[in-house]
């Protein structure tokens, strides 16, 4: 007996298969997303006092290092202000706010104005340089707060909104795809970054990068100057494991192995019976750090982390950084091309644990 399928139950079948194709269309507005979320978002203004060193009158270095040698004394210093822009975000209804540590860094005076005119003094919380946040805090009560979503869930091509102020122009929105995850761009050691083609400009610095359901993925931090359309910000999942330790101690919590790492070159990958040059090499283990104690050496190759393969030494200082201090954590490795499996306890770093 030949069983008849129904065209409707095939149209169903096609959907289900091919949804994928189809998923993530591009919305026909971001007005809901931004009306709903540019109340939490916020414009900063700071003020730092700068030491300058006074120019020669005659405008010449030469002339400079002239007058040094002859009469003495080094050129004069004087005060000067000066004054940046940049944007942030209120994460808690008491009045704390995510921003740049380069928006707020060595600044005398902060102020946030909020969407509805308000003005506030603002005080430094807590900051995090090596991956450029800061947390401030107004003196305020009810205010709106964004949600906070997960970075790592994020895909290539996710759409994703901008809101900040560049040059001042507050509360601007724009929007685009995510182009890359995992940009090393020279932040720091721990450079993560997610890439947009969404217009990021220089005021945008600490504003809030949003996903299509209105939750914030990354922080605004830095563009591309000689570039178009390159913006990258810092993934909020990163943000979010080291915001307590910020609040508390006005400092992040961050674990080390103690090791020093050199890629691997072709040569050397193929001398240990690797295809490919992946892995970190070890140059150097700290005296007494994790990485001693569990009998990492010079000359050992990481391949595997918990669980994490290990392309390239750069990734090193982030894999043990993050939600991994006091924990036991799995390290594979070559020595002498054969394969091993150590055991290290990540530890709070040494200069964190003397502050």
């Amino acid at each position: 007996m030949v069983r008849r399928i129904y065209p409707a139950i095939i149209i169903v079948f096609m959907l289900f298969l091919f949804s994928p194709l189809f998923a993530a269309p591009a919305p026909e507005s971001f007005a809901p997303l931004v009306k709903k979320q540019i109340p939490s978002v916020v414009n900063i203004s700071t003020r730092q006092v700068v030491q300058v060193r006074q120019k020669s009158p005659f405008g010449d270095p030469q002339m400079d290092e002239y007058f040094r040698r002859f009469f003495g004394g080094e050129p004069q210093q004087r005060e000067q202000v000066r004054q940046s822009l940049g944007s942030g975000f209120i994460i808690s209804a008491d009045g704390y706010i995510l921003t740049n540590n380069h928006v707020v860094d060595k600044a005398k005076d902060i102020k946030v104005a909020l969407s509805d005119g308000r003005t506030f003094e603002a005080k430094l919380v807590g900051k995090a340089p090596e991956i450029d946040i800061a947390l401030i805090k107004i003196e305020a009560t009810g205010l709106p707060a964004v949600d906070m979503g997960d970075s790592d869930a994020l895909e290539v091509g996710d759409w994703v909104v901008a809101i900040g102020n560049p040059f001042g122009l507050s509360h601007t929105v724009t929007a685009g795809i995510v182009s890359a995850k995992g940009r090393v761009v020279g932040i720091g050691p721990y450079d993560d970054l997610i890439q947009t083609d969404a217009a990021i400009n220089p005021g945008n610095s600490g504003g809030p990068l949003f996903d299509i359901s209105g939750k914030v993925i990354g922080i605004n931090t830095v563009i591309i100057a000689s570039g178009q359309n390159l913006g990258f910000s810092v993934p909020i999942t990163m943000v979010k494991e080291l915001l307590p330790s910020i609040k508390e101690k006005g400092k992040p919590d961050m674990g080390y192995l103690g090791v020093t790492a050199q890629p691997l070159t072709s040569d050397l990958a193929a001398a240990l019976g690797l295809s490919d040059p992946v892995g970190a090499l070890i140059t150097g283990v700290g005296k007494g750090s994790p990485a001693e104690k569990a009998g990492l050496k010079r000359g050992d190759v990481i391949m595997e982390l918990d669980g994490r393969k290990v392309l390239d030494p750069s990734e090193l200082p982030r894999m043990v950084a993050f939600g991994h201090i006091g924990k036991t954590i799995t390290i594979k490795i070559l020595r002498q091309s054969k394969p091993m499996e150590l055991k290290a306890r990540v530890e709070l770093r040494p200069e964190q644990e003397k502050k």
